[in-house]
C-alpha cells in the first residue's frame, strides 16, 4: 500500500478538525488554524478541504467565524473514507497501475506470483481503516483487532 502526504495530511487535518470542534461546542474551525497547529501548508489544506467537501465529509460555513466542521460525527468519519476521499488508493498490488496493467503488473497482463499476498494484505489495510472512526484516534483507542489468520499479531518496537 501506498499512502502519501495526501492521505496522511488529510487524517491529521480532519482528527484537528474534529477535537476542535469539540472543545468551540460546533463551531466551525478555520484551515489557517488547523493548517498553523499541523504544520502543513494553507494551499495544500485547501485543495485537500474541497476533495473533503466534495465527498460530504466536511461542511464549510463562509464569512466571518467560517471554516470547517465535520460532516458527520467524529463516531462516523472513518479513516479510509477520509484516505480515498482525498483520491489515495488502498491498494498494496501495482496491477491496474496504468492501461496497459488491466490484469496484472507483468510484461503481457500477467499476474506476479505474489499477486494474491499483495491483494490480501491490501484488503486487510483497507478493514482495518474503515474500522477505526476519527473519534477513536482522538481518544488513542487503536488497539489490535486481535488476530488474522489464527495467529496473534505482534507489535514492532518503534
Amino acid at each position: 500500500m501506498r499512502l502519501s502526504t495526501k492521505g496522511r495530511y488529510a487524517v491529521m487535518a480532519m482528527t484537528d478538525l474534529a477535537k476542535r470542534q469539540d472543545e468551540s461546542e460546533g463551531r466551525a474551525v478555520a484551515l489557517a488554524e488547523i493548517a498553523a497547529r499541523q504544520q502543513i501548508s494553507l494551499s495544500y489544506l485547501e485543495q485537500l478541504f474541497a476533495r473533503l467537501r466534495r465527498k460530504g465529509l466536511v461542511i464549510s460555513a463562509r464569512g466571518p467565524g467560517g471554516g470547517y466542521r465535520l460532516a458527520r460525527k467524529a463516531t462516523e468519519t472513518f479513516i479510509a473514507d477520509i484516505v480515498l476521499a482525498v483520491d489515495e488508493p488502498l491498494r498494496a498490488t501495482r496491477c491496474g497501475l496504468s492501461k496497459n496493467q488491466a490484469k496484472g503488473c507483468m510484461a503481457g497482463g500477467e499476474r506476479c506470483m505474489t499477486h494474491d499476498l499483495w491483494e490480501e494484505m491490501g484488503r486487510q489495510i483497507h478493514g482495518y481503516l474503515a474500522s477505526v472512526s476519527v473519534a477513536d484516534v482522538l481518544k488513542g483507542e487503536l488497539r489490535p483487532q486481535g488476530a488474522i489468520g489464527g495467529r496473534p499479531m505482534e507489535m514492532a518496537a518503534e
